[in-house]
């Protein structure tokens, strides 16, 4: 299967293949970001992620964090700048 185009489409992807949440809304924030450290012109660099994950319950909010951050990390390595997580289990 063709791996989606647009970051917004990937991120969804793979926090869907990787927890199977609840629930999952995800926000471009770049264009708040323009002109800031990390901002590019084409945006897609700042994202704001809401997820429930069964897959959280148990886990600390920093490990939680680490493991969200480590299935997106090929994201960071190709652009993504900073990503604004609230992750709780259902």
């Amino acid at each position: 299967m063709p791996q989606p185009s647009d970051r917004r489409s990937r991120i969804e992807e793979i926090l869907t293949e990787s927890f199977s949440p609840a629930s999952l809304m995800i926000t471009d924030d770049s264009a708040k970001h323009a002109g800031h450290a990390g901002a590019a012109p084409g945006g897609e660099t700042h994202y704001s992620v809401e997820i429930v994950a069964e897959a959280f319950a148990g886990l600390s909010r920093v490990q939680v964090q680490r493991t969200v951050m480590l299935v997106l990390q090929k994201e960071f390595d190709s652009g993504l700048h900073a990503l604004a997580l609230k992750a709780t289990a259902p």
